[in-house]
């Protein structure tokens, strides 16, 4: 009986530990019918590679039916980003922003604490007008890399919805690549469905 009981303890710890842990998870308000996404960054939101039609942001607004915002600008960098990030928030008052950038930066050999602290600063901007932000992480500069550590670093500092697999795991499929760094329409597609699905899991959608 000591034993059965000592068991059923050790179970109910394990349950409480999952649970526990699941609810930790950070998690989004849902986002109202007609609202407003934000998709700020670089080509990968731009949708080089693809027409806009077939850009992420556009596929999104598909499956979601909400307004997605195609912000995406080629060729941008994180310093640029943060002088265009308060303009974009004024204009489009969004519920939610899908923060992409810093793969140019990498390309460039920027110092990983200089894109930690522009994209630090945007995230801070966002969540000051009480705009909460999913962030994606954007690979290393080597074949085959995973996302560069500061991206998974300041989803934990600001708590955010985060994926640090999914461009990695994109852009190790030729057949979704338009070239080295860009997807085509194919690719966008899956970027869209998984983005999609993470909103989702977090709570943003129904």
């Amino acid at each position: 009986m000591y034993r059965l009981n000592k068991n059923i303890k050790i179970l109910s710890v394990l349950v409480f530990t999952i649970l526990f842990n699941g609810c930790n998870e950070p998690k989004l308000d849902p986002i109202a019918k007609g609202g407003t996404i934000l998709a700020f960054g670089d080509s990968l939101t731009d949708g080089v590679g693809t027409t806009r039609s077939r850009s992420y942001p556009a596929v999104l607004a598909d499956l979601t039916g909400l307004n997605v915002i195609n912000a995406g600008v080629s060729g941008e960098k994180t310093d640029r980003g943060l002088e265009r990030l308060p303009v974009e928030l004024e204009r489009s008052s969004p519920d939610l922003v899908i923060l992409i950038e810093g793969g140019n930066d990498i390309l460039r050999n920027i110092s990983h604490s200089v894109i930690k602290q522009n994209l630090r600063v945007m995230i801070e901007m966002s969540q000051s007008r009480g705009i909460p932000v999913v962030l994606i992480g954007v690979p290393k500069k080597s074949l085959f890399s995973s996302s560069a550590p500061f991206y998974e670093e300041l989803a934990e500092d600001f708590d955010l919805v985060y994926d640090g697999s999914l461009i990695v795991d994109l852009l190790r499929d030729p057949s979704l690549k338009s070239d080295q760094i860009h997807f085509n329409e194919a690719g966008y597609q899956e970027m869209a469905e998984s983005i999609n699905d993470l909103l989702e899991n977090s709570g943003a959608l129904p």
